[in-house]
């Protein structure tokens, strides 16, 4: 008999083992050790347990003897063996980096370096030599006098995950004293019969002194797989057996909501980008047809009209459909942030707490890829110079603990994202200070929101010294430009005394964008919504020209310069006079430009192409899309041309 290639599961085993990482991490963030909940104790040693298992399966060796070790301290925490301190949380986040350090080296093909693991190993083994002692409630509460009664009823897909029922009902066996009786109520007919699906349920009755653990265990690795409860064998008077209470074996991650028997999948992204180009060349193929149809006698061809009508409505449901599969939600950035803020929090000697809010918001997981790094500079900037010690703020009448809040939340066709902190927000007299220091133009009659822009010009910091963790404005100069590249926006707001709030407006994809079309010649551009501030026909009294810095125009007492897209492009064909034009007023990193177009097409939703990889990287163009009519439209950069443009006019 051929050996099994077990390499192909490997892929498989380090996501569910990060993920397994991700939730005893937060698991363990989240425990309190005056008061410890039983199930999320549970919840740490079954992830430890899959992850043991698993490397053993695949032949990690240092991974399992390493999770062994933190396994065995889990199961005396959970067995009540062992009181849980402060230090032994702190013990336990630690194991869980080398073990990620671990994992991250075996997936790589590296070598494990024992400098790194071997100190975590003995403080471990240590740990355990500590040993401790049996608190009589909890085993009187672990170990009934009868057994437990068990109702074992695997999901139709538990046989694709490589379980067998029969061996589970078989351990049980091994525990004690088992009455098994076979539920076949779900059982189809013969010619419906599924043999790839198990269609049985089982319910147990365990007899002898098990405790309740050893019990959960022999379920650890089925127990997503199946809809488990175990119920104490004999009721207590205060519960007649006609109400028996019956307590869940609850998952170690946070589980989805019921999905009935579809499981969810694993799917390359490139599969889904893939798939997500197929449906873009569909609806660009959609919008042609439209075009073409609309030259047509409506009375000749009501039933090819109707047709084409529902093929549209067909295609943006699909569009939506696909476009989802893509989206993820918020949290896959938010939940790094408890360890982050714990860590950095104990570093500088500061009591913070975290608050989530709208962690299910979701967004396109590019965007989510590509987010993390600026609100991870947000976060640890609250923390380093936005929050006060616990003495500054009790002097200053506020709760010793300070509060950071990331909050997420749709608008529209975009989401927002906020960091906030009530720490000592920002002082504009400080910041215009620096500002003059760094030879930065500024006056004291900007506005509040003007001076807080101050801060992300390069390398402009308020920080009295520099620190290895953060000092507020280092670096807010790439936080802008960063979400500025994603098409989003950063606001900042702050109260001297009362804390300081970053918003962030971002789109939702970035591989849809709103945008309006706008003809010049006999060509069309796309800008990008978002960049768009308003539109108009100028008098010829609001154009002026300056000496050495090109034309402008007078829009309610502001002078903005004035770009004609056909000069930038060099599109052929005479040029209109401002007057008898449209101009476009864009914005982007606070600087105002007006693009002068010949006329407005209107505003619609297109699917971006990369110009640079079907072609190679043009000045001030982002993309391209394709319209209705087959011709092929390029997708103004307007942060770019804003940049080119104002450094063309200072020179």
């Amino acid at each position: 008999m051929a050996s099994i290639d077990l390499s192909r599961f490997h892929r498989t085993f380090f996501e569910e083992s990060f993920e397994g990482l991700d939730v005893m991490e937060a698991s363990l963030l989240a425990l309190d050790p005056e008061q410890v909940d039983s199930e999320t104790i549970n919840g740490i040693f079954r992830a430890a347990h899959s992850i043991k298992g698993g490397a053993g399966t695949f032949g990690f060796e240092a991974i399992a003897g390493f999770t062994h070790l933190l396994e065995t301290l889990l199961d005396e925490m959970r067995a009540g063996k062992r009181a849980i301190t402060a230090p032994d949380i702190e013990l336990l986040l630690r194991a869980v980096d080398a073990l990620r350090g671990l994992l991250a080296t075996a997936r790589d093909g590296g070598a494990v370096d024992p400098g790194t693991v071997e100190p975590l190993r003995a403080e471990l083994a240590q740990c355990l030599a500590g040993g401790g002692v049996v608190p009589q409630a909890a085993e009187r509460d672990e170990v009934p006098a009868s057994g437990w009664r068990i109702r074992f009823a695997p999901k139709p897909e538990l046989f694709a995950s490589g379980n067998d029922p029969l061996l589970i009902l078989r351990e049980l066996q091994q525990l004690g004293d088992a009455t098994i009786v076979c539920d076949v109520d779900a059982l189809p007919s013969f010619g419906e019969l599924d043999p790839e699906s198990c269609h049985l349920a089982w319910t147990i009755e365990l007899r002898g002194e098990i405790s309740r653990a050893a019990v959960a265990d022999v379920f650890a690795w089925v127990e997503d797989d199946c809809d488990l409860s175990i119920a104490a064998l004999t009721p207590t008077p205060a519960q007649p057996q006609s109400g028996s209470k019956v307590e869940s074996i609850v998952a170690s991650a946070p589980r989805a909501e019921p999905r009935g028997d579809s499981a969810s999948i694993r799917v390359a992204t490139a599969k889904i980008d893939a798939l997500i180009n197929l449906v873009g060349e569909l609806v660009i193929t959609q919008a042609m047809l439209q075009q073409l149809a609309s030259h047509l006698d409506p009375v000749h061809n009501e039933a090819l009209l109707q047709g084409l009508s529902q093929l549209d409505r067909n295609t943006r449901v699909l569009q939506e459909a696909v476009m989802s599969t893509r989206m993820l939600p918020v949290d896959a950035v938010f939940s790094r942030f408890p360890r982050v803020v714990h860590d950095l929090a104990g570093k500088l000697g500061k009591q913070v707490r975290l608050q989530l809010v709208g962690e299910g918001t979701e967004l396109d997981k590019s965007v989510i890829e590509k987010i993390s790094d600026p609100l991870t500079h947000l976060v640890r900037n609250s923390l380093d110079h936005g929050l006060e010690s616990p003495d500054e703020r009790a002097a200053a009448g506020k709760d010793g603990c300070g509060t950071v809040t990331l909050k997420a939340s749709h608008q529209g066709g975009h989401i927002v994202i906020e960091v906030a902190d009530d720490g000592r927000g920002l002082s504009r007299g400080k910041l215009l200070a620096k500002a003059s220091e760094k030879g930065i133009a500024c006056n004291e009659q900007m506005s509040d929101a003007e001076v807080w822009q101050l801060i992300f010009a390069p390398g402009f910091s308020t920080a009295a010294q520099v620190t290895d963790v953060s000092g507020r404005g280092v670096g807010m100069d790439v936080v802008k430009k960063n979400i500025q590249a994603l098409g989003g926006s950063v606001e900042l707001a702050s109260r001297e005394g009362a804390g300081t709030r970053v918003t962030i407006r971002l789109p939702l994809t970035l591989a849809i964008l709103d945008g309006m079309s706008v003809a010049v010649g006999d060509d069309i551009y796309i800008l990008p919504l978002s960049a768009v501030v308003e539109s108009l026909q100028p008098q010829p009294e609001q154009i002026r020209r300056v000496a050495g810095e090109g034309t402008v125009v007078r829009v309610r007492n502001e002078y903005v310069p004035l770009l004609p897209v056909k000069d930038w492009f060099r599109v052929p064909g005479a040029s209109r006079p401002p007057h008898e034009s449209i101009l476009v007023l864009v914005e982007a990193d606070g600087h105002k430009l007006a693009l002068q177009v010949d006329e407005l097409v209107g505003q619609q939703q297109v699917v971006i192409k990369s110009l640079e990889a079907n072609y190679k990287r043009v000045a001030g163009i982002s993309g391209a899309t394709i319209l209705g009519d087959g011709r092929v439209a390029l997708i103004l950069d307007i942060a770019e041309i804003v940049r080119l443009a104002t450094r063309a006019l200072a020179a």
